[in-house]
Order: C-alpha cells, then sequence, then structure tokens
C-alpha cells in the first residue's frame, strides 16, 4: 500500500498552542501534535519544508513565533505571518520575485 504524506504548515501547530488552555510544554505539545497529525507527520513554514517535529519547534523557538517560559509554550502574535487569502506571500518579502 502506497501512503503520500503532505507537510502540515506550521500555522496548524501555531493555532494549535494559541487555542490550548492550559498551555503546553514542550511534551505534551508533541503529544498533541503526534495525536493531530501522526507520530510520521512533516512540517513546512512559509521558508522550509520536510521538518520533523523537533525541527519545526526550533525553528518556530528560533524566530520567536513560539516562546518558552519557565518551560511553558505561548505565540507571540506579533510575529506571526498572516495569510488571510490563503497565500504564503509575506509583507516583508514584496520586493521578492516569486
Amino acid at each position: 500500500m502506497s501512503v503520500t504524506t503532505q507537510d502540515v504548515h506550521g500555522h496548524d501547530v501555531l493555532a494549535l498552542v494559541a487555542a490550548v488552555q492550559p498551555p503546553f510544554t514542550r511534551e505534551s505539545l508533541r503529544i498533541a501534535v503526534e495525536a493531530r497529525f501522526g507520530k510520521e507527520a512533516r512540517f513546512c513554514t512559509c521558508s522550509a519544508g520536510g521538518m520533523t517535529f523537533d525541527t519545526l519547534l526550533a525553528f518556530l523557538l528560533e524566530r520567536g513565533k513560539i516562546v518558552e517560559t519557565n518551560g511553558v509554550l505561548a505565540i507571540d502574535r506579533g510575529r506571526i505571518c498572516n495569510h488571510g487569502d490563503g497565500h504564503h506571500d509575506h509583507d516583508d518579502h514584496a520586493d521578492h520575485a516569486h
């Protein structure tokens, strides 16, 4: 049997973090992401793809989209891209040809 997988966008993980109370720890987020998307899920962002959960989390932490304080994860809404029209273009990249 052939299984095809499509990368889950990082915004879906950010939405999960934003929606849950009490907040996630790294391990509870891993459990929730695996339950929702599967243990073999791969993730993409506007600038990278094929990431594991660990790679995605490191990416989001490095970019400041998720912040960790005393072991608790939260999103920084001011650092999240806005793709209201479904496209993955960024205002700060508008001068780049796509």
